[in-house]
């Protein structure tokens, strides 16, 4: 029975993992094209986790809210700070580079 219960865990472990990975990389594609569409650097190539929680989804279905944060600068100067927020795979929060044209935050990212 003790073998059972150690690739169960296994398993479960392997799936969190699974899962934060492909957030991360879900983030990462989203900062960079914010980035990317604002004009400005987008700097360590890398978003970096800030959190996670259990939220409810509009289905009614519990799922993983994780939070990302990014650096990136207009002059290569000085450093900002951008955080985005997924539910799953969808992007429900975002605060980051300006457009150039716009001093409002950048929210259209799909």
């Amino acid at each position: 029975m003790e073998p059972i219960l150690l690739l169960i865990a296994a398993g479960a472990v392997f799936g969190w993992w699974n899962a934060a990975r492909a957030a991360a990389e879900r983030a990462t594609e989203v900062g960079r094209n914010a980035c990317s569409a604002a004009g400005v650097l987008w700097l360590d190539q890398s978003v970096h986790a800030a959190g996670v929680r259990l939220r409810r989804r509009e289905d009614g279905r519990l799922g993983l809210e994780r939070s990302f944060r990014f650096d990136y600068s207009y002059d290569g100067a000085e450093r900002h700070t951008g955080r985005l927020v997924l539910h799953g795979d969808r992007l429900v929060s975002f605060v980051g580079p300006a457009r150039p044209d716009n001093t409002a935050e950048f929210r259209t990212l799909h």
